[in-house]
């Protein structure tokens, strides 16, 4: 079995997924490959795996570049010879099912649909798209039941397969470390209530939702820190009382151990592994109620709430420690349940395999495509 992955963000939750799964699926003797930008941390990563690496530069913008970046795409797929090609994200999306147009089994992994991170025209135009390009890809594979829904529910057609994802329990666990240890690792005082957010500094992350409910929280709890951990590009406000950027971090387990509570206010999600990893580790979270989140943060675990209510639940935990720790409880108990990431990969295995075996990979697959000739070369 040949697999290429082709992806354009190389650092966050789906570079790390590709990561995990590339790995996965090199245990079981596949031939894989990614095709990605250079750039973050995937690259060294896929090195120390012994994954190959094909540079594809692509950025996420649209624009002029765009036919360019779908060109060298498609002369890497022509190169590498897979058996089926595994797209995450819009812009591989976008690009690689250009490139294809059926003519190979394709998998696409949106990790959360595109039209969500626009508004306004583009947001149609994204909608229309995705909509159109079913014709091309032969199976949506979505990380959880709800972004399925809202897909099917959008008027995506087409094969859908659920494939949620999981966490590794061997790191991700609620012994792992001691809040204390965890506090002196990362440079917070031990008394301190500390409220963790973790993800990539965004709109869809909603940070700035958490942000307008901080002064309600420190109205009550003045000694609170807040950290925000992830990429940061140097835009968002460094002066926020009682806020502090940690920045993109190798290892977030400690930050994780650290906390009280940990908080996702997204404006939406897939199924996002920062929450997943935040019970994992026994810690309560506080999400916005959203397809994705609310899977996954149920009662007794911590609190799917509208983004205004975000404040008050965050100070519930806090006033409660006896509360928050039984939900971190419940929490990892849950994700040991039903979020293993062994079943997740299995499950993705046996979705690749059924691709790769296929008569009629696409939905509208006419005829073979020009990357389709050729022998298949017998090295990586």
């Amino acid at each position: 079995m040949a697999v290429l992955h082709v992806i354009q963000p190389t650092t966050g939750g789906a570079a790390a997924y590709v990561a995990a799964a590339v790995a996965e699926q090199r245990a079981r003797s596949w031939r894989v490959a990614v095709a990605a930008p250079g750039t973050g941390w995937l690259a060294d990563t896929l090195a120390r795996q012994g994954v190959p690496l094909r540079p594809w530069t692509a950025t996420r913008d649209l624009g002029a570049a765009t036919v360019r970046e779908t060109l060298q795409l498609a002369r890497l797929i022509r190169v590498f010879r897979p058996d089926v090609v595994h797209l995450h994200c819009a812009k591989a999306g976008l690009a690689g099912r250009i490139a294809l147009r059926g003519a190979l089994p394709t998998l696409f992994q949106p990790h959360g649909w595109s039209w969500l991170a626009t508004t306004g025209a583009l947001s149609h135009l994204a909608l229309g798209w995705e909509r159109f390009a079913t014709r091309w890809t032969g199976t949506v594979v979505c990380v959880g039941e709800g972004e399925a829904r809202l897909g099917r529910r959008s008027g995506i057609g087409g094969r859908f397969a659920v494939v949620r994802n999981g966490v590794d329990l061997r790191r991700f666990r609620p012994d792992g470390m001691s809040r204390q240890h965890a506090r002196a690792t990362v440079g917070v005082e031990p008394e301190v209530p500390l409220v963790v957010c973790v993800g990539r500094i965004c709109r869809q992350k909603g940070q700035d939702l958490l942000l307008a409910e901080w002064p309600r929280v420190l109205a009550l709890r003045p000694d609170a820190r807040l950290v925000l951990v992830g990429p940061f590009d140097g835009t968002w406000p460094r002066d926020v009382q009682g806020v502090r950027c940690a920045g993109e971090v190798g290892d977030v387990r400690p930050w994780l151990y650290a906390a009280d509570v940990v908080v996702q206010p997204s404006r939406w999600e897939g199924l996002p592994l920062s929450a997943l990893e935040a019970l994992a580790c026994g810690r309560p979270v506080v999400a916005s109620d959203v397809d994705g989140l609310a899977e996954v943060v149920r009662p007794g675990t911590g609190a799917a709430v509208a983004p205004a209510a975000i404040g008050q639940e965050i100070l519930r935990r806090l006033a409660d420690p006896a509360r928050a720790e039984a939900e971190g409880r419940a929490g990892a108990q849950l994700v040991r349940r039903e979020f293993d990431v062994r079943e997740t990969f299995a499950r993705l295995a046996e979705v690749t395999e059924t691709a790769a075996r296929s008569t009629n990979p696409c939905v509208g697959h006419r005829k073979p495509h020009p990357v389709e000739r050729g022998p298949r070369p017998t090295a990586v």
